[in-house]
């Protein structure tokens, strides 16, 4: 595992690569290393890295729930399953949106790319343990959502092989729209269930 912060611990990051696969690596050159597509491209194409995704995924859960206040374990580890879910739901919508709506000639993914690619972008969202900050939590909250957002379209346009970010960008709005639909018919369906069940009480 290696985490660089400056072009400095570009050696030690490239040292690291050398064993050939993808590592658990954080490029994190002050937030822009993310958006690397190379970086996307080794974690595409490296089955071994899904492990490493999840755990991206987990940890900046994690990350959110501190920052949010939630401290509790039964909260951490719901928050995680709920994020796993989540990002499942959102790389099928990317691949089936990608691959069969939006597709490009050179378009060959299968959903483990999606999940990897996706998950790794979800590493910016570490940052988001520092929400709990007075007044400026939120601001790195809010500039936190942007980055995840880019470094989301960077992985589906790497997954996808798309020629450029424009179709990328289409593809994780489309899917946006239909997970935030899906997202309020299951909060409905919830509550709905919920007070038939305080009626029936």
């Amino acid at each position: 595992m290696a985490f660089g912060n400056s072009t400095g611990d570009q050696q030690m990051l490239e040292y690291t690569q050398g064993g050939g696969g993808a590592r658990f690596e954080l490029l994190v050159l002050h937030g822009a290393a993310l958006l690397r597509a190379d970086l996307y491209e080794e974690v595409e194409a490296d089955k071994s890295a899904m492990g490493q995704a999840m755990l991206v995924v987990a940890l900046s859960s994690v990350a959110s729930g501190l920052g949010g206040g939630e401290a509790g374990v039964k909260a951490v580890l719901a928050g995680i399953v709920a994020a796993w879910l989540g990002w499942l739901l959102w790389a099928w919508l990317a691949w089936f949106i990608g691959t069969k709506l939006l597709a490009e000639a050179q378009t060959d993914a299968d959903l483990g790319q999606l999940l990897r690619t996706t998950g790794f972008s979800a590493a910016p969202g570490l940052l988001r343990v520092l929400g709990f900050l007075p007044v400026v939590g939120r601001v790195i909250t809010a500039l936190v959502q942007v980055w995840m957002l880019a470094a989301m379209v960077v992985a589906v346009r790497q997954a996808l092989d798309y020629r450029g970010t424009g179709r990328a960008l289409a593809v994780c709005l489309v899917g946006w729209l239909i997970y935030v639909i899906v997202g309020v018919v299951i909060a409905f369906a919830v509550m709905g269930r919920l007070d038939s069940g305080g009626l029936a009480a």
